[in-house]
């Protein structure tokens, strides 16, 4: 599928080009994490001001998961408690952490009018597959089983989350509807990750090959999954999942230039086809990771205020 980046994806992409920025498969996992980290302060917008953010712990089987719990000023409420997204943050399972998504979550949390749980699941090669998985569907339980304390209202709790964090959220809603985890009023997937396999076209594309490249893919592939027999389980490929009816109402994002656009519009397909509410948005001159640059990129700001607007639609 031909691909054209937008004006100023382009720029940023020349940009990134320009800078010789190492490859991702070319580092270790360390070194990895702190590049991506300290390209934050290059791409995210300005953080809107919030009522708070407070450190949270929640208990796992392994030890404790660190989060953090953003509360806007404007906050939407039924009889005192108000929506919450469980967020998961991206980077293939192996980079990225409460930081790397502090603004986006922050974004949400303001034009969305609700609280955000930004959860710090175990990250590979240190922690291999189902760790992610597992600690995202410990979290959400906690979430749901502690909401009335932490002023949420249960019935309202929602799951999102970008690339990684996409897939992890569609995980999640899966096992919740299969009775893992508590009954969800909704899950946001930004870019997600469906299918392991990679064999949908967008993945041998050339032009879908920016910034996430599909020789970057293999190498979060390879830390995160323990052999390829990983790749059939639901947890890891949401997409093989036998069946994605009675899953809550779901909105998908997808980028033009994109390795991950086939299989999440794929995904999208399916939901719709199996009954779930469905809204699907592609922006075919963006590519992966465009979300949380708000700074270089108008449409990312775009994403999160129809997000916002969405998540204010589900009751």
């Amino acid at each position: 599928m031909p691909v054209t980046l937008d004006p100023d994806a382009a720029a940023v992409y020349k940009a990134f080009q320009e800078a010789g920025r190492p490859a991702y498969e070319t580092l270790t996992a360390p070194e990895a994490r702190e590049y991506y980290l300290n390209a934050r302060f290059v791409s995210n917008p300005e953080p809107p001001e919030l009522e708070s953010d407070k450190p949270l712990s929640i208990p796992a089987p392994h030890g404790a998961l660190p989060a953090r719990i953003y509360t806007p000023k404007a906050l939407r409420k039924t009889n005192g408690l108000a929506p919450c997204l469980v967020f998961f943050h991206g980077g293939g399972w192996v980079i990225g952490n409460l930081d790397s998504h502090d603004v986006v979550c922050r974004m949400l949390a303001h034009e969305g009018e609700l609280i955000v749980i930004s959860i710090d699941y175990r990250l590979a090669p240190e922690h291999k597959f189902p760790a992610a998985a597992d600690d995202a569907i410990t979290a959400t339980t906690w979430v749901a089983d502690n909401a009335r304390q932490l002023g949420i209202d249960a019935a309202q709790l929602l799951v999102g989350g970008d690339s990684a964090g996409g897939n992890l959220a569609a995980v999640v809603a899966l096992a919740a509807r299969d009775g893992d985890g508590p009954k969800l009023a909704g899950q946001v997937l930004i870019y997600p990750a469906t299918d392991f396999a990679m064999s949908h076209p967008s993945h041998s594309e050339p032009e879908t090959s920016i910034l996430l490249t599909h020789s970057v893919i293999k190498w979060f592939c390879n830390h995160y999954l323990n052999s390829a027999d990983d790749i059939d389980h639901w947890k890891a490929s949401p997409a093989r999942a036998k069946t994605l009816a009675g899953l809550p109402p779901a909105y998908v994002l997808t980028a033009g230039a994109d390795p991950l656009r086939d299989e999440g519009a794929e995904y999208a397909a399916r939901l719709k086809e199996a009954g779930v509410p469905m809204t699907y948005r592609h922006f075919p001159g963006q590519f992966h990771g465009f979300f949380t640059m708000g700074k270089l990129l108008q449409q990312a700001n775009v994403a999160v205020s129809e997000i916002a607007d969405w998540l204010k639609t589900l009751k």
